[in-house]
């Protein structure tokens, strides 16, 4: 009655040994496995971003070349449409090649792994391909091994017999067991050897078209059940003394111990066995309540961390995909990464005309003690250090050797980004590279800096860490990159590419808000429509170029004479129009009698020509003014317009208030000598039926007092009146 409990007892021991073995082997070959299949794909993804690369470069020849000497592939090969090899690397690897993207492989050993991106042209017509390679030699496979921490065995095909092997890491005492259990193996079920040795077949399958065999030893004593028959001989020669405690000690524990394994087996991580004592069994159940609680807890550390990372990206997606506010996607950035490091404050900083880098979002930093602004640090030590070099910096900080301008703290990690153009170089409007840097066209400029201080624990922030912002870093340097470019395209939108004045765009937006604000506060608001006289002259003795250096000069005369709050506009041809805010008749005379002696007293200076040659120029002006003239901005406008045509009906040259197209403007006396309404001396008078030039350099107008007055108001259509031949 005594001997039964003892062997069943050393039965149980025996086989929960045996079952925990296995239970790990196996648990060590599905790591093996998950970390093969991850090598793998990484490897075949790093091959498509390879061939990607060499695809959309401008130059494939030199992109072939630095995607083998930066390491994405061992060789690559760019083919056209008819299989011609346009430029490949010496030498490839020796075939058959198996394509990543295989589930299955081919039937001859592989030779190397392959991915192929095809070359289309803008119709989406193939026009060749670009293969990246990497070779599956015995280095791969030991790679793999050293990866993983099993042996790896390399199958010549996923349908070939058992013994027939590629490659192979295993020792060559347990090559022949591992081979011959390979033709037992199915699926990927864990199958042990006679040596002790478990064994696990991987793929092929999606992304991994590799047939491999993992197989680790066992981590069974190879005395267990010597110790074993031992102990029940001598617990049959103590019989009497302890035959009650092993029936107390051996039995139940062993018996809570399989059903925790066979609980763990079926993934519940919360199984513990009772420890009942200090002996073997209870170290072996203290060992498992151990491994359960720790592997239960770095799950639910793991899965927090993705549900938190997970939730932080879809946040800063959803901030660049709906704004442009820079400030705002900035701190949408520095929180997420605070959150995703555990650092106890940080700012995002850019660099500034004059050198520093300027505080742009801050969280957790107290305001500089100099006073009021945003944090400027120089750029010198620690995170001004990193806007020079280039290079990401993380370490500890002294009190006592803290730089100045520098946040205090005791830990930092900063990661500089940039936001580089096609062709690498940074982006037009950006800062200029830094001191020290690479050669224009090496590297783009670093133009921010992504810095956290202080993790939160007093640890010293890692290499998971660094990788995390770097990460961060890069969505920085797009939402800079993006806020830049969109303002520029802005810019472009709403201006006129010859002179660098607003466009009819942004005059009907204009014109709208200042009509608005004047009725508001009950201020006046001036309009000047301005139109150079005889211009089809001047192209027509001069050409189109002298023309445009006309209007040109014409342009920047104006902003000379006008105040930084007025706004001038270029509607096209020789077409201009100013706003005045704030400004009545008399004011809005005055500006119009400036502008034109500033154009009539100095002639155009043209170059190119012949010779250089100096153009006189005059320019007609027509005045309105809101409320008096018109009750919304297109009247104003309309009434100028009308103005501008007494204007040029009068002879040129001169300007007209409109409702004052009978008597000269106010402040705008006749010169000495001349009628009203006659040109200025020097000039030619027109006779009354000759026609003024029009606004795309053409004779247009009606003679005056015809009875038909041309329409020269703005229309409210999207384009402007009298569009001038591209001018």
């Amino acid at each position: 009655m005594v001997l039964g409990p003892v062997l069943v007892g050393a039965y149980f021991v025996g086989s929960a040994v045996n079952s925990i073995d296995r239970s790990r082997s196996a648990d060590r070959l599905a790591v093996a496995t998950t970390a093969v299949r991850t090598a793998v794909n990484v490897l075949c993804q790093q091959l498509r971003a390879a061939a990607e690369v060499v695809a959309l470069a401008a130059d494939r020849a030199v992109a072939v070349g630095q995607v083998v000497d930066r390491g994405l592939a061992a060789a690559v090969r760019v083919t056209d449409g008819e299989g011609q090899v346009l430029h490949a690397t010496a030498p490839l690897p020796a075939a058959p090649w198996w394509d990543c993207a295989a589930r299955t492989p081919a039937e001859a050993p592989p030779g190397a792994l392959a991915v192929r991106v095809e070359l289309r042209g803008a119709t989406g017509v193939a026009q060749g391909a670009v293969t990246a390679v990497q070779p599956v030699n015995p280095a791969f496979v030991a790679r793999l091994a050293v990866l993983t921490g099993a042996a790896v065995t390399l199958l010549d095909g996923a349908d070939h017999p058992a013994g027939r092997f590629q490659r192979t890491t295993e020792s060559a005492g347990a090559r022949e067991a591992v081979l011959g259990a390979t033709g037992e193996l199915d699926g990927e079920q864990v199958v042990g050897t006679n040596d002790g040795r478990y064994m696990r077949r991987v793929g092929p399958s999606d992304g991994q078209p590799l047939s491999l065999v993992l197989s680790v030893p066992s981590d069974q004593p190879s005395s267990l059940y010597v110790a074993l028959a031992a102990a029940v001989l001598l617990t049959v020669l103590l019989v009497v003394v302890v035959a009650g405690r092993l029936a107390r000690a051996a039995s139940r524990p062993l018996v809570e111990l399989a059903g925790a394994v066979d609980r763990v087996a079926r993934g519940d991580l919360t199984a513990r066995v009772p420890v009942r004592g200090r002996d073997e069994i209870g170290r072996l159940a203290a060992a498992f309540n151990r491994m359960t609680r720790e592997t239960g807890t770095y799950v639910a550390a793991l899965t927090s961390s993705r549900d938190q990372l997970r939730g932080h990206l879809e946040v800063l997606g959803d901030t660049l995909a709906s704004t442009h506010d820079l400030q705002r996607i900035l701190r949408v950035i520095l929180h997420s990464a605070i959150a995703a490091t555990g650092a106890r404050a940080g700012a995002v900083l850019l660099v500034d005309s004059a050198g520093l880098l300027v505080a742009q979002a801050t969280e957790g930093l107290e305001a500089p003690a100099g006073g009021p602004g945003p944090i400027r640090v120089p750029l010198g030590d620690l995170v001004g250090a990193v806007t020079v070099s280039g290079e990401a910096r993380r370490g500890r900080v002294e009190p006592s050797v803290a730089p100045p301008g520098e946040p205090p703290c005791r830990t930092y990690i900063a990661v500089p980004f940039a936001a580089p153009r096609a062709d690498g170089a940074p982006r037009d409007g950006g800062p200029s590279p830094r001191a020290g840097g690479p050669p224009d066209g090496a590297a783009p400029a670093t133009f921010g800096v992504l810095a956290l201080y202080d993790r939160l624990g007093g640890e010293e922030f890692d290499d998971d860490d660094l990788v995390t912002l770097r990460t961060f870093a890069g969505h920085a340097a797009v939402a800079v990159d993006n806020v830049r470019v969109h303002e520029e395209t802005r810019r472009l939108s709403l201006t006129d590419p010859l002179t660098g004045l607003w466009n009819y765009r942004y005059l009907r937006q204009s014109l709208r808000r200042e009509v608005e604000r004047a009725t508001r506060f009950g201020r006046m608001l001036s309009v000047l429509a301005l139109d150079l006289d005889r211009f089809k002259h001047v192209n027509d003795t001069h050409g189109h170029a002298a023309g445009d250096r006309v209007l040109v000069e014409f342009a920047r005369r104006i902003r000379g004479e006008i105040r930084e709050v007025d706004l001038a506009f270029r509607l096209g041809g020789e077409e201009f129009v100013v706003l005045l805010p704030e400004t009545d008749a008399t004011g809005a005379t005055i500006v119009a009698e400036r502008l034109g002696a500033a154009v009539r007293d100095t002639p155009i200076t043209i170059d190119g020509l012949a010779a250089p040659t100096l153009v006189p120029v005059t320019v007609s002006i027509g005045v309105a003014v809101h409320p008096h003239h018109g009750g919304t901005g297109q009247e104003v406008l309309n009434a100028a317009d009308e103005a501008l045509y007494v204007a040029k009906a009068s002879g040129r040259d001169t300007c007209r208030v409109a409702g004052a197209a009978k008597a000269p403007a106010p402040g705008l006396p006749a010169p000495a000598g001349t009628a009203e309404g006659t040109p200025r001396a020097g000039t030619r008078r027109e006779p009354p039926a000759q026609p003024r030039v029009g606004g795309n350099g053409s004779e247009t107008e009606a003679a005056p007092g015809s009875g038909t007055v041309p329409p020269r108001g703005a229309t409210s259509g999207p384009h402007p009146p009298r569009q001038s031949r591209g001018r």
